[in-house]
């Protein structure tokens, strides 16, 4: 008899000791998961595994970073676009096929945070000013020393408001970098409340929901 998936899948998080709850949200597919299952995923051989969607916005940070520094934007707001994106693909892989694993579990808020963190320093920074790009990276920071002391090395998986967050930051930044191609000023004005937005959220992460 072949091993049924969602139970190995089961034991593998058991071991990491989570809670019911930690476990139940860290298996239970969202409604977005339910609808790339019905939609994209069908196009993604069971073969391909999450984590290399992960692995894809590691390597597509210094890519990114370069092609704004050469002045290449569409090129940079088309593989920033896709980087994001890989963030909600490579979650509903894991979730609806089970395949999630502890290194995924650490490795997405990290490369979330890179992604954003690393654009937004130059972007933000040189439309906004200093203080609201040292405001965004500085918050990430805090929120990943924040529950590395508080859970001493444990798996902290990221909370919907996290994910909201997320969003958020990169809905700002992407209508930033469309900004340099097409100068068009309600673009800027709505990257800035959207960024705005996404502080607040982030604070709440902080604050309340203790989540990265």
């Amino acid at each position: 008899m072949e091993p049924n998936p969602a139970q190995e899948q089961s034991k593998r998080l058991r071991r990491m000791r989570f809670g019911d709850r930690r476990f139940k949200y860290l298996t239970e597919p969202t409604h977005a998961d339910l609808l790339m299952r019905a939609t994209i995923l069908p196009l993604i051989p069971y073969s391909f595994p999450p984590n290399a969607l992960t692995v894809f916005r590691f390597i597509s940070i210094p890519v990114i970073l370069w092609l704004l520094f050469i002045g290449k934007d569409i090129a940079a707001i088309t593989l920033f676009a896709l980087s994001a994106f890989s963030d909600a693909l490579d979650g509903a892989l894991a979730r609806t096929r089970y395949q999630i694993t502890a290194w995924g579990i650490m490795a997405d808020p990290i490369a979330d945070k890179l992604l954003v963190g690393s654009v937004a320093f130059v972007v933000v920074w040189e439309h906004f000013g200093w203080l609201l790009a040292a405001t965004i990276i500085g918050i990430e920071i805090t929120l990943v020393l924040s529950s590395f002391f508080r859970y001493r090395g444990k798996l902290v998986p990221a909370k919907t408001i996290g994910k909201i967050k997320m969003i958020l930051q990169c809905i700002g930044v992407g209508l930033v970098l469309l900004y340099a191609v097409f100068p068009f000023a309600p673009l800027l004005h709505t990257a800035e409340y959207t960024l705005y937005a996404s502080v607040v959220f982030a604070l709440l992460s902080l604050f309340v929901y203790r989540s990265i």
